[in-house]
């Protein structure tokens, strides 16, 4: 018990602190919110951040097995030679409840980070590339806008093909599946609309297309065209030669 009492002390300290706490243990929990769960004995690592977010995570898996969300209030006492934590968020009303039997390793420590994550390759990443390179999407192809407005939502890119037909274009990243034909069809039938015309083109720009989706564009008279995102961000070129290439 008396390893156990050590972190205790610990952990109090740092969650009185509003410091980010990390722990490897050996426990059970319930808990009520969103569901009702409870998961058997077992090696966890606990992740505590300063905003009050918890997060528990089994050996394996990139996902938490459970989680408590911001502004959650944690409280951890001994009992019965276990340590009982307790994680409460009144306005969500979720509750969760952890026996601790062991604990393996345990860390805290105040942290700063005030930056953003920049994103890369995304659709607009896309779209610009598309509008500053309207060659990738075919020759001929003059863009007039990105991200153009309509009611339901943004067109990616719109332009005049080499035959003065107005064209549609919708990006996506990765493949492009049914949702997608289907948001591309809504926003040429949105032009045709606005602009008082019937023949208006358009077109799936993504790596790649799913066989129904590919189908499902066909029959609605669109095009497929494969283009990768820009990686703005990657850290080589993967075709450039390496040092015993040359």
């Amino acid at each position: 018990m008396a390893g156990l009492q050590k972190y205790e002390i610990i952990i109090n300290h740092a969650l009185k602190k509003g410091e980010s706490i990390v722990f490897g243990c050996h426990c059970n929990i319930k808990y009520s919110g969103r569901a009702e769960s409870y998961l058997a004995e077992g090696d966890r690592i606990i992740f505590i951040k300063e905003d009050g977010t918890l997060l528990i995570h089994q050996p394996t898996g990139s996902n938490p097995v459970n989680y408590m969300k911001q502004g959650s209030a944690h409280t951890l006492v001994s009992k019965d030679k276990k340590l009982i934590f307790k994680s409460r968020n009144l306005a969500a009303k979720e509750y969760l409840d952890m026996e601790i039997l062991e604990i393996h390793f345990c860390h805290s420590q105040k942290l700063a980070d005030d930056k953003s994550l920049e994103l890369a390759g995304t659709e607009r990443d896309m779209s610009d590339m598309l509008f500053q390179n309207p060659s990738l999407v075919e020759k001929g192809f003059k863009p007039l806008s990105t991200e153009e407005h309509t009611k339901y939502g943004f067109i990616d890119l719109f332009g005049y093909d080499k035959k003065k037909v107005l064209t549609v274009i919708e990006c996506k990243r990765y493949r492009g599946d049914l949702s997608a034909v289907t948001q591309l069809r809504r926003y040429v039938e949105k032009i045709k609309e606005a602009k008082g015309v019937d023949n208006v083109r358009g077109i799936l720009i993504c790596p790649k297309i799913s066989p129904n989706a590919l189908r499902m564009l066909q029959d609605c008279g669109f095009s497929f065209k494969a283009v990768n995102p820009p990686n703005y961000l990657e850290r080589y070129d993967k075709g450039q030669k390496r040092l015993d290439g040359f």
